[in-house]
């Protein structure tokens, strides 16, 4: 089967498998680059970027008063805990969106297969 030509960032040659008409993965298309750089400022751009910008500064501001002896060891490890927990939960959360929007992307791919093949080869 043929792969992607590109070259990933490593160094190494990508190994994602392209069907024909495509030459290149969708991450290394030249022609999809505009589609993949309005998809990750979407990404940086939506809630859980948002709330990851916040956890940041909640940690350099915690950080910063720990260091200056404005905030005791104790309650600065208590903060940390929960800033901890809150970060686990966004990572659920963007684990449980992918996981949708990879079985939607499966199921458009399965409602184009041919009638007569889509019982053969069920990915779920």
């Amino acid at each position: 089967m043929p792969r992607c030509p590109a070259t990933k960032r490593d160094g190494g040659q990508c190994t994602t498998i392209v069907k024909a008409p495509q030459l290149y993965c969708y991450q290394h298309d030249p022609e999809r680059a505009a589609e993949r750089k309005r998809n990750a400022s979407r990404a940086g751009k939506s809630v859980g970027g948002r709330e990851l910008a916040g956890v940041k500064r909640q940690l350099q501001d915690l950080t910063r008063d720990v260091l200056s002896g404005e905030l005791e060891t104790g309650r600065a490890a208590v903060a940390n805990q929960l800033i901890n927990t809150r970060l686990r939960a966004l990572e659920t959360e963007r684990k449980v969106k992918e996981t949708e929007d990879l079985e939607a992307r499966i199921q458009a791919l399965e409602d184009l297969q041919p009638a007569k093949s889509k019982g053969a080869h069920r990915w779920r």
